[in-house]
């Protein structure tokens, strides 16, 4: 079992009367990639900063990588790379120059600058523009290029902060594939902070739900998914021929849907029937869409439409927050 590399323990953090983290609870294992999912404002950047050691909580604890970063700043700041939402160059030099600048801070030599600084480029895709100022770099080469310096000095844990705000979808599509790459191959751990639903599902192994300082939920889709939907995890949405069901099963005693929706409760795991807009939707505890089909077939209908609808980040989020005010 992976170990946990960084552990957050009734960590809180309050300017004045107001609360930014509140008794956050949280475990990040060693290789995984952790989605910090909230809107602006809850608690996410506060929470990266308590980790960094660059801000003090009010009280808990964090542990990264086994280091305190209240009491040894420091320490971690070796074993962390944080690439922020802004990244900042020096605009008049060139990438390869940047980057040889971190290499000298990180303290090291001539020789391994270059030998780390030419694979790094190589591995972001930007060796071809290496010479280039980055004044002139566009949004994304410039998160490629921050991820090469935050990786100079080989860091254990990399915290990205919102690292794809600005990008077009290609330059997002890279750069998510190459996190993923680099935490797989490396064994990085990756935070990935964002309000983006979208991206951190595409690239994230388990998410942690923030709002309003407090961590509402924490876990992979599929089980934050079961907590949410209990009854309901999934749903199968069907159409048939119209001509076929009103030729076949025109009664007074029912409408060409009554009977199939008591046909399809027989079926074990279907909790729920209703007909929307010509379309069945079969609300089931289980994956029972084989069982659907053969029973709608069976039954001589013609099928005309088959979807499995599964909850996905987006619903869940929302499930969270429906009902509430907006934080966005």
């Amino acid at each position: 079992m992976a170990e946990n590399i960084i552990e957050l323990i009734d960590l809180t953090k309050k300017y004045g009367s107001f609360t930014a983290v509140d008794q956050l609870n949280l475990t990040i294992r060693k290789g995984e990639i952790f989605g910090l999912l909230g809107p602006n404002g809850a608690g996410k950047s506060t929470t990266i900063l308590m980790m960094l050691g660059l801000t003090e909580p009010t009280s808990g604890m964090a542990s990264v990588c086994g280091i305190d970063p209240t009491t040894k700043p420091i320490e971690v700041k070796r074993i962390v790379g944080y690439l922020p939402e802004d990244v900042g160059f020096y605009s008049n030099r060139s990438g390869y120059e940047n980057l040889m600048f971190t290499a000298m801070l990180n303290g090291l030599s001539r020789w391994e600058a270059v030998t780390k600084i030419d694979q790094l480029l190589e591995l972001v895709g930007l060796t071809e523009v290496a010479g280039k100022k980055t004044g002139k770099y566009s949004r994304g080469m410039l998160q490629r290029l921050g991820l090469a310096d935050v990786l100079i000095k080989n860091p254990e844990v990399i915290i990205l902060d919102e690292p794809t705000l600005g990008i077009d979808p290609t330059g997002v599509k890279e750069f998510i594939e190459l996190i993923v790459t680099l935490s797989r191959a490396e064994g990085l751990t990756v935070i990935f902070s964002s309000h983006d639903l979208h991206h951190v599902q595409q690239v994230c192994d388990r998410v942690g739900l923030f709002v309003n300082g407090r961590l509402l939920a924490e876990g992979d889709i599929p089980t934050l998914s079961r907590k949410l939907f209990t009854k309901s995890q999934f749903v199968i949405e069907v159409g048939i021929s119209k001509e076929v069901a009103d030729s076949q099963h025109d009664s007074e005693e029912s409408d060409s849907s009554g009977w199939l929706m008591d046909l399809l409760k027989e079926i074990e795991g279907i909790i729920d029937v209703e007909v929307k807009n010509g379309i069945f939707q079969i609300a089931c505890s289980r994956d029972a869409t084989s069982e659907i089909a053969k029973a709608m077939v069976e039954a001589g209908e013609k099928l005309i439409y088959l979807n499995k609808k599964e909850y996905g980040l987006d619903d869940i989020y929302y499930r969270y927050f429906e009902g509430g005010e907006s934080h966005e």
